[in-house]
């Protein structure tokens, strides 16, 4: 690995299981960091998830490539005890247990500070480490439901979000965020630190728009256009009539005026501040007159904030992300069996140069 890579010669212990954590401890490996994952003997659970490889978990595989493995039994004291060394010479550890857990296991962050207090110790729950929804069980959806983010879906016709924003946006990029923090200021106090990250907490930020419309009507603010949940015809999805779905955000007025011409939109009812209502119906007709096909090229060539919901396939072959290189990087799962890495939003220059790495195995 080369040694001009950002995180070349750090080592990250990753306790950590499921997604947040492992996504995270992932990117700093892709970095340069020598990352050595902490397992039971029997593996994380991710492990047993599916599709499978010749054995191999490919969902594991993927948060997972390129790491190391080490495997613990928590409730031997002398295996936990056998962990020392690697504490001793660690730069960065990463947790998910519920609060109070590693310290039951005598690695809790005061533990490991007196073998190493260099080290940067980064606890990912779902509500933090401390009050009084501490030790509340939760996964993704819990955490994005707890912070008010899904308070407008239609009871009528709920759906659930299609990303985790809370495991990836609550967890992992905090955690990484925090952790090159503490790099930079271990660089000028020679002393590392804890890092309590509370997953639920940045969906908080996730949902900027809606406090700032929330504090603004407490505050007497003037407001002149919608609420971000509010029925807007120039931020919706539109179905067409072969069932695919025609994402419009023509938010500002050369894109809005754009796409009503290019979808042929009648000109009194481009003025959407008369009665949005009439003008979503009228759009949500002449959309669902016609297939994706009719309106790919069309609003392709508007320009206008305006497109055709891709699928998956479509997604992954298009032009565009395959020559930024998205999917160039591999893991390998089995003889003679490779699959695309996970796409990271980290700048090329900061990664490690090798393109196919393995997933880790466990020991025996």
């Amino acid at each position: 690995m080369s040694s001009t890579l950002p995180l070349s010669g750090l080592v990250v212990l990753d306790f950590s299981t499921l997604l947040p954590g492992p996504l995270a401890a992932l990117m700093l490996a892709e970095a340069g960091a020598e990352v050595i994952k902490i397992e039971r003997p029997d593996g994380e659970s991710m492990r047993g998830f599916s599709p499978q490889i010749g054995g191999t978990a490919m969902p594991f595989a993927m948060l997972n490539r390129g790491k190391q493995v080490h495997t613990v039994d928590f409730k031997d004291k002398t295996q936990v005890e056998a962990l020392r060394p690697l504490i001793a010479r660690a730069d960065i550890l990463i947790e998910q247990f519920r609060p109070g857990v590693m310290a039951r296991h005598g690695l809790g962050y005061e533990d490991v500070k007196a073998i190493n207090p260099r080290l940067i110790y980064c606890s990912i729950s779902g509500y933090g480490e401390e009050g009084p929804r501490a030790q509340e069980a939760g996964h993704d959806l819990n955490f994005v439901a707890t912070a008010g983010l899904l308070a407008d879906t239609p009871a009528s016709n709920p759906a659930l979000p299609p990303v985790h924003a809370a495991d990836i946006g609550g967890g992992t990029m905090p955690a990484v965020i925090n952790i090159l923090l503490a790099l930079l200021q271990r660089d000028k106090t020679g002393q590392g630190c804890r890092i309590d990250i509370g997953m639920t907490d940045a969906m908080f930020t996730f949902g900027w728009l809606n406090l700032a419309f929330h504090w603004g009507r407490a505050a007497g603010a003037t407001i002149t256009h919608p609420g971000p949940t509010a029925e807007s015809p120039r931020y919706r999805l539109y179905p067409t009539a072969d069932d695919r779905l025609v994402a419009c955000g023509s938010l500002e007025d050369k894109f809005w005026e754009t796409f009503c011409a290019a979808i042929g939109l009648p000109e009194h009812l481009r003025d959407d501040t008369r009665d949005p209502a009439a003008t979503g119906a009228a759009i949500a007709a002449l959309v669902c007159s016609q297939p994706a096909a009719h309106w790919a090229p069309i609003l392709k060539a508007a320009n206008c904030c305006a497109t055709v919901v891709a699928t998956l396939e479509e997604a992954l072959a298009d032009p565009h992300f395959v020559n930024r290189g998205l999917f160039r990087r591999r893991v390998a799962l089995a003889e003679d069996v490779e699959i695309p890495a996970l796409p990271l939003p980290l700048a090329e220059g900061f990664r490690r140069p090798e393109t196919v790495l393995p997933a880790p195995k466990l020991p025996g």
